[in-house]
């Protein structure tokens, strides 16, 4: 028996004690919600009404029930709401990923706008290669990540991409800097500064690539996780890195000059598992593509206002060895 519909019944018959008008409350045929009364008695083994005089009346066991059925049908719609607020994603915990030289600004943007579009939403946040991410979104570890491109994408769908320009870094007191921009073949015989492979394969082979197709062939290639390590590399001289801008406003002694042609874009996008997907993990997709879309604030502030967040984020910078645990 379903009995939450019969006691919807009862409620509406008990407010009109009157059958007619509650079958054209409910929208029914009157017959139809006399059987479901009758149901529910027989159900309850008490008689609800008084059905003995012409006004229909309630019995004692139908008064005390009004009041425990008003409670009960008021929990099951505080229980779809909340259903339907965790089906939206409006609710949970989203284990979600960012790379490591996410600029503070972008990071902050996009946890300011996740908190506006879902203030019950705990976020679960973790610091991590692209490649960490996409160990993690495929055996199940996170929900949603923001990749480098290219990327294996099997087993995984995408949020729209976004092409984040990429040039050159050198010392500011390099003669390279002192043009406006820098053709990639002026740069032979240099070292060039980057991540590690194991961190995003596809766009180390693509760099690299890029870099000999248009006349760059590096002498060295040196792996610099650490911004700062990357930035001392850069500074005693003899080495390039190709990043975007937001790197260089980290360190004053270091220049970013666009690369003539604009040869090299990083591609980054949002992924998360095809099957079982977290129902926030398009949300944040959508967000961090506005964000990553949105146009530099003067002076590297923040491009939204700060919202209350009560989640608990969590920042872990993701290791080869911790993973494998």
């Amino acid at each position: 028996m379903d009995l939450l519909r019969h006691l919807r019944h009862f409620v509406v018959v008990a407010r009109e004690l009157h059958f007619g008008r509650a079958a054209e409350t409910l929208g029914m045929a009157q017959p139809p919600l006399s059987q479901s009364i009758q149901r529910l008695e027989r159900e309850l083994g008490v008689t609800l009404f008084d059905r003995s005089q012409r006004q229909v009346g309630l019995t004692t066991a139908g008064q005390l029930l009004l009041g425990e059925a008003d409670e009960l049908l008021a929990g099951e719609r505080r229980l779809r709401h909340l259903a339907e607020r965790v089906r939206r994603g409006a609710l949970g915990v989203l284990r979600a990923g960012v790379p490591p030289e996410t600029p503070a600004v972008t990071l902050r943007a996009l946890l300011d706008a996740l908190a506006a579009r879902a203030p019950g939403l705990a976020l679960d946040l973790h610091e991590l290669t692209s490649a960490e991410q996409h160990r993690m979104l495929t055996d199940g570890r996170l929900d949603v990540g923001l990749l480098h491109h290219p990327v294996d994408g099997a087993g995984l769908r995408f949020g729209e991409p976004v092409d984040v320009p990429v040039g050159v870094l050198l010392p500011r007191a390099s003669p390279l800097a002192r043009p406006r921009e820098i053709a990639l073949a002026d740069l032979a015989g240099m070292d060039l500064v980057t991540a590690p492979p194991a961190t995003a394969p596809g766009w180390h082979e693509h760099l690299l690539t890029v870099c000999r197709q248009h006349g760059f062939a590096p002498a060295r290639v040196r792996p610099a996780r650490n911004p700062e390590f990357l930035f001392g590399l850069l500074l005693t001289g003899g080495a390039v890195a190709v990043e975007p801008a937001a790197l260089a406003r980290r360190e004053p002694r270091i220049a970013w000059r666009p690369i003539t042609g604009t040869p090299l874009v990083r591609r980054i996008s949002a992924a998360w598992p095809i099957r079982a997907a977290h129902p926030a993990a398009p949300m944040f997709g959508h967000l961090a593509t506005e964000t990553l879309t949105a146009p530099d604030e003067p002076g590297g502030t923040a491009l939204l206002a700060p919202a209350a967040r009560p989640w608990p984020v969590l920042f872990e910078a993701g290791r080869d060895e911790k993973l494998a645990r």
